[in-house]
């Protein structure tokens, strides 16, 4: 176990994420207490703990939505508490169960929602970066209504491609998914990474999250109590790591 950033990322030049001692909550119930964690560019970061430990908490941090009462809070180097609307554009947020415009089709999705964010692309673009994104070319016309979970984060991740953001934020991104729409978003995610997007995945699933992820955190008690990083060919010992957190009660 270790703390430290892989020596690829610790080689870049700023962090795309960063908590340092953050203490947060809401009203008067206190949820983090002194978190740091930080994400670097081209880096998956996956972070693990039971209900309630503070891992939605956490990316309301990053979004703005939840200010520190100390501590520090970067994306990009913005302040998201001082700055949300203009730290939100260094980010995609894709949630658990992701909301599209129902009657567009994927195609019109990606354009709609690139106007909203004041980068409006032409249609080329837009096909390349949901070809990017795995779709089927044969699903960029059709309603979203009828898409898969999995067919809905690729149009979602699109998006996050069209807009070139630094980093990415994932909330239970495998919860639902069937095997081959996993692998296929771990590809996805693999693509990501090797453009130097910073991923920060909430999720309860240590199995996939040790195929993709560079360092794995547990987050209990609204403190990172420990951290594994990813090496040799094995990356992880999974089985070990399962029953030190399990045993300890931080995962589910």
């Amino acid at each position: 176990m270790t703390h430290s950033i892989p020596a690829s990322s610790a080689a870049a030049l700023h962090l795309a994420l960063e908590a340092v001692e953050v203490v947060a909550g809401y009203g008067a119930r206190t949820i983090l207490h002194g978190l740091d964690l930080a994400v670097a560019p081209g880096e998956i970061y996956a972070l693990l703990g039971a209900n309630g430990a503070g891992k939605t908490t956490t990316l309301g941090l990053f979004l703005g939505f939840v200010r520190p009462s100390s501590g520090r809070v970067r994306v990009n180097g913005i302040d998201p508490g001082v700055d949300p609307t203009r730290a939100r554009r260094q980010l995609a947020y894709i949630p658990e169960n992701v909301a599209l415009y129902e009657h567009l089709s994927a195609r019109e999705n990606v354009a709609y929602l690139l106007d909203l964010a004041g980068e409006k692309q032409d249609a080329r673009a837009i096909g390349e970066a949901l070809s990017t994104a795995g779709l089927d070319s044969a699903a960029y016309e059709r309603r979203v209504s009828g898409f898969s979970k999995g067919m809905r984060q690729k149009v979602s991740i699109a998006l996050a491609l069209a807009r070139k953001v630094p980093a990415l934020l994932l909330d239970e991104p495998t919860s639902g998914l069937d095997p081959q729409a996993t692998a296929e978003f771990s590809r996805l995610l693999g693509v990501l990474r090797a453009q130097d997007v910073a991923i920060l995945m909430v999720t309860h699933d240590l199995l996939g999250a040790a195929e993709v992820a560079d360092r794995i955190g547990f987050i209990d008690g609204g403190t990172l109590i420990d951290e594994a990083t990813a090496s040799g060919a094995e990356r992880f010992d999974v089985r070990a790591l399962h029953r030190r957190y399990a045993a300890q009660g931080t995962l589910p």
